[in-house]
């Protein structure tokens, strides 16, 4: 774990996050500058920079699992929500642990930006 790293403090409970569900191998918490009504991140336990670090697919399946877990816990699963994974600077990725936004609570417009 890069000691610098806040989602891995996230992850390993040495900052406080308001939790919202979490797996074997992902986390998933309430953003704190949220984008919209339900703004929630699906982080994986482990550290990787970003979704072009990662070794296989194993990695998003326990993310992905998890962001649709949240989704019907939260009561968005059937009007729908967005889930969106910044890679690096340009893609708009701001902290570099691998994380996936899970959007709902209004539209969704298009393109997003």
């Amino acid at each position: 774990m890069p000691e610098n790293c806040l989602f891995c403090r996230i992850a390993n409970k040495q900052l406080p996050a308001k939790l919202v569900a979490e797996s074997d191998h992902a986390l998933a918490f309430h953003d704190i500058a949220p984008q919209a009504p339900v703004h929630v991140l699906v982080i994986p336990k482990a550290h990787y920079a970003s979704l072009a670090e990662t070794p296989d697919g194993a990695v998003m399946a326990a993310v992905s699992e998890l962001a649709k877990r949240v989704a019907r816990e939260l009561g968005v699963e059937e009007a729908g929500y967005r889930v969106v994974v910044n890679t690096g600077d340009d893609g708009g990725q701001t902290v570099h642990h691998l994380h996936a936004h899970v959007l709902a609570g209004r539209r969704m417009t298009w393109p997003p930006g």
